[in-house]
């Protein structure tokens, strides 16, 4: 959240360790498929939020939004024990909206290809409804008495 070199270390340094933990010692059968997108800590060091991300439907991020909550306790301690501040970081999981974000974008995206498709099909048949130049010319007789 504070652009602290120390808070993005310690945020850096619990990525790593909630991914470890994630994939080796929690063993709630309610964990889906997570990936760990991002760690913000406050300037104060006081409070971490993780951002993840899970594959699989609404239930499977249900899921494993209950087994990462329950799960809390032991992985703050296991921050605690090897980042070795001080006071160790309050944790909250988020869910990262990034990948519903990012397939919007991409159906904007491919909208958009479609209709410039479209009006390029259109404009390769249009024809000019008058001259092609519909501007004035000057005479060649001013320009010669010039």
């Amino acid at each position: 959240m504070v652009d602290n070199p120390r808070a993005r270390k310690l945020a850096d340094r619990i990525k790593v360790i909630v991914a470890q933990m994630i994939d080796s010692r929690i063993k709630d059968p309610r964990l889906g498929f997570v990936t760990v997108t991002d760690v913000r800590v406050t300037g104060d060091l006081q409070n971490a939020s993780v951002f993840y991300t899970v594959y699989g439907s609404d239930e499977d991020r249900e899921g494993t939004a209950a087994a990462l909550k329950s799960a809390t306790g032991l992985i703050r301690s296991e921050v605690g024990k090897q980042t070795g501040v001080r006071l160790t970081p309050t944790i909250e999981f988020h869910l990262d909206s990034v990948p519903e974000t990012a397939a919007h974008l991409d159906a904007a995206l491919i909208e958009a290809r479609k209709r410039d498709a479209e009006l390029e099909a259109l404009r390769a048949g249009a024809r000019y409804a008058g001259d092609e130049d519909p501007y004035k010319k000057p005479r060649e007789d001013d320009a010669e008495a010039e």
